[in-house]
Protein backbone atom coordinates (compact mmCIF):
# COMPACT_ATOMS: atom_id res chain seq x y z
CA UNK A 1 0.00 0.00 0.00
CA UNK A 2 1.10 3.42 -1.17
CA UNK A 3 2.41 5.86 1.73
CA UNK A 4 1.28 9.46 1.64
CA UNK A 5 2.58 12.25 4.22
CA UNK A 6 0.84 16.08 4.22
CA UNK A 7 2.98 18.92 5.32
CA UNK A 8 2.73 22.92 4.93
CA UNK A 9 0.15 23.18 7.39
CA UNK A 10 0.63 25.99 10.03
CA UNK A 11 -1.30 28.55 11.80
CA UNK A 12 -1.93 31.65 9.16
CA UNK A 13 -4.03 34.61 9.47
CA UNK A 14 -7.86 35.17 8.25
CA UNK A 15 -6.85 36.46 4.10
CA UNK A 16 -3.95 34.41 4.31
CA UNK A 17 -2.41 31.50 2.11
CA UNK A 18 -0.90 28.08 2.61
CA UNK A 19 0.16 25.25 0.52
CA UNK A 20 -0.13 21.79 1.29
CA UNK A 21 1.68 18.94 0.29
CA UNK A 22 1.28 15.86 -0.12
CA UNK A 23 4.08 13.15 -1.49
CA UNK A 24 3.59 9.53 -2.24
CA UNK A 25 6.36 6.77 -1.80
CA UNK A 26 6.28 5.35 -4.80
CA UNK A 27 6.30 5.56 -8.51
CA UNK A 28 2.92 4.16 -9.00
CA UNK A 29 1.42 8.05 -8.25
CA UNK A 30 1.29 8.79 -11.26
CA UNK A 31 -2.14 5.70 -12.04
CA UNK A 32 -4.07 6.90 -9.16
CA UNK A 33 -6.70 9.70 -8.74
CA UNK A 34 -6.08 11.28 -6.00
CA UNK A 35 -8.56 13.16 -3.17
CA UNK A 36 -7.62 16.14 -0.77
CA UNK A 37 -9.92 15.80 2.27
CA UNK A 38 -10.33 17.63 6.17
CA UNK A 39 -11.36 16.64 9.64
CA UNK A 40 -12.35 18.56 12.70
CA UNK A 41 -12.48 16.94 15.91
CA UNK A 42 -15.71 15.75 16.43
CA UNK A 43 -17.03 15.99 12.80
CA UNK A 44 -17.13 13.63 9.94
CA UNK A 45 -14.17 13.90 7.42
CA UNK A 46 -15.52 16.05 4.46
CA UNK A 47 -14.14 16.28 0.88
CA UNK A 48 -12.01 19.32 -0.50
CA UNK A 49 -10.47 18.69 -3.68
CA UNK A 50 -9.84 15.94 -6.14
CA UNK A 51 -7.86 15.41 -9.46
CA UNK A 52 -7.85 12.90 -11.74
CA UNK A 53 -4.34 10.09 -12.66
CA UNK A 54 -2.54 12.80 -15.07
CA UNK A 55 -0.38 15.73 -14.24
CA UNK A 56 -3.14 18.48 -15.82
CA UNK A 57 -5.78 16.15 -15.43
CA UNK A 58 -9.85 17.63 -14.16
CA UNK A 59 -10.26 18.68 -11.00
CA UNK A 60 -13.36 18.96 -8.79
CA UNK A 61 -14.29 20.72 -5.75
CA UNK A 62 -16.55 20.98 -2.84
CA UNK A 63 -18.72 23.99 -2.95
CA UNK A 64 -17.29 25.89 -0.10
CA UNK A 65 -13.81 26.29 -1.82
CA UNK A 66 -15.83 28.59 -4.57
CA UNK A 67 -12.67 29.39 -6.11
CA UNK A 68 -10.19 30.00 -3.23
CA UNK A 69 -8.46 26.16 -3.26
CA UNK A 70 -6.77 25.11 -6.37
CA UNK A 71 -5.53 21.20 -6.66
CA UNK A 72 -2.27 19.92 -8.50
CA UNK A 73 0.16 17.28 -9.07
CA UNK A 74 3.53 16.91 -10.29
CA UNK A 75 4.08 12.93 -10.86
CA UNK A 76 7.30 13.56 -11.61
CA UNK A 77 7.82 14.09 -7.90
CA UNK A 78 4.82 11.62 -6.63
CA UNK A 79 3.72 15.41 -5.23
CA UNK A 80 0.07 16.54 -5.36
CA UNK A 81 -1.09 20.19 -3.97
CA UNK A 82 -3.77 22.18 -2.23
CA UNK A 83 -2.74 25.91 -2.86
CA UNK A 84 -5.19 27.38 -0.44
CA UNK A 85 -5.99 31.51 -0.69
CA UNK A 86 -8.29 34.15 1.57
CA UNK A 87 -7.93 31.54 4.58
CA UNK A 88 -11.29 31.79 6.89
CA UNK A 89 -11.51 30.86 10.32
CA UNK A 90 -13.89 28.03 9.16
CA UNK A 91 -11.35 26.29 7.16
CA UNK A 92 -8.89 25.48 10.44
CA UNK A 93 -8.79 21.34 10.13
CA UNK A 94 -6.76 18.58 9.80
CA UNK A 95 -5.81 18.09 6.07
CA UNK A 96 -5.56 15.03 4.67
CA UNK A 97 -4.74 13.35 1.27
CA UNK A 98 -5.78 9.09 0.08
CA UNK A 99 -5.37 7.60 -3.29
CA UNK A 100 -9.12 6.71 -4.97
CA UNK A 101 -9.30 2.86 -5.22
CA UNK A 102 -12.84 2.05 -5.69
CA UNK A 103 -15.54 3.99 -8.16
CA UNK A 104 -18.32 2.41 -6.61
CA UNK A 105 -19.79 5.91 -5.56
CA UNK A 106 -19.04 9.71 -5.93
CA UNK A 107 -15.60 10.87 -5.43
CA UNK A 108 -16.68 12.97 -2.96
CA UNK A 109 -17.39 9.59 -0.53
CA UNK A 110 -14.32 8.71 1.62
CA UNK A 111 -14.99 5.32 1.22
CA UNK A 112 -13.74 5.15 -2.79
CA UNK A 113 -10.39 6.12 -0.72
CA UNK A 114 -7.66 4.63 0.80
CA UNK A 115 -4.22 5.41 2.15
CA UNK A 116 -4.85 7.93 3.97
CA UNK A 117 -1.56 10.29 4.80
CA UNK A 118 -1.99 11.43 8.77
CA UNK A 119 -2.67 15.12 8.00
CA UNK A 120 -1.36 18.42 8.45
CA UNK A 121 -2.82 21.16 10.37
CA UNK A 122 -3.62 24.33 9.20
CA UNK A 123 -5.11 27.16 11.73
CA UNK A 124 -7.07 30.05 10.61
CA UNK A 125 -6.88 32.83 13.69
CA UNK A 126 -9.18 35.87 13.15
Amino acid sequence: QVQLAESGGGVVQAGGSVRLSCVASERGFSSYDMGWFRQVPGKEREFVAAIDSWSGGSTYYADFVKGRFTISRDNAKNTMYLQVNSLKPEDTAIYLCARRVRYSASRYSTDQYDSWGLGTQVTVSS
